[in-house]
């Protein structure tokens, strides 16, 4: 990243931190970027610091994490609670697995499901629709 982003208007920061303008906002809404003092007369200004906690959050945000769990891993950005950011990163992770445990077994019915409906001939009603009709 060039050494020269700083004093960065809203429009051009989004650029540079590849988000919306709009994004930005929503995240000074939601307290995950603070919103720089207006100058008397000028217009708001933002830095590399800034680009750097906006590409946190959207590395965070493709790991799986919630905004509202960016928001606490934002908190533990002092460097000091390594511990702590383990655990988050654990309970994600353990989540992913429960999630990939559910998706394997969906996949299993569903695979299940088409071998059953490539096998019935006849006047045999489908079984993919008669087997959803029952749940």
């Amino acid at each position: 990243m060039p050494s020269n982003l700083t004093g960065l208007s809203i429009g051009a920061f989004a650029k540079e931190a590849e988000v919306s303008v709009e994004t930005l906002r929503f995240y000074q809404r939601r307290g995950l970027l603070s919103e720089p003092d207006k100058p008397y007369g000028s217009i708001r200004r933002y830095g590399q610091q800034d680009i750097a906690r906006v590409r946190f959050v959207k590395a965070a945000q493709r790991l799986g994490f919630s905004l509202d769990e960016v928001a606490g891993l934002l908190t533990l950005d002092d460097g000091t609670h390594c511990d702590d950011a383990r655990q988050f990163a654990e309970l994600k992770l353990a989540d992913v697995r429960a999630k990939l445990a559910a998706l394997r077994r969906i996949e299993e019915v569903l695979a299940a499901l088409v071998r059953d409906c490539c096998a019935s001939h006849g006047t045999v009603s489908c079984p993919l629709i008669s087997t959803l009709q029952k749940q």
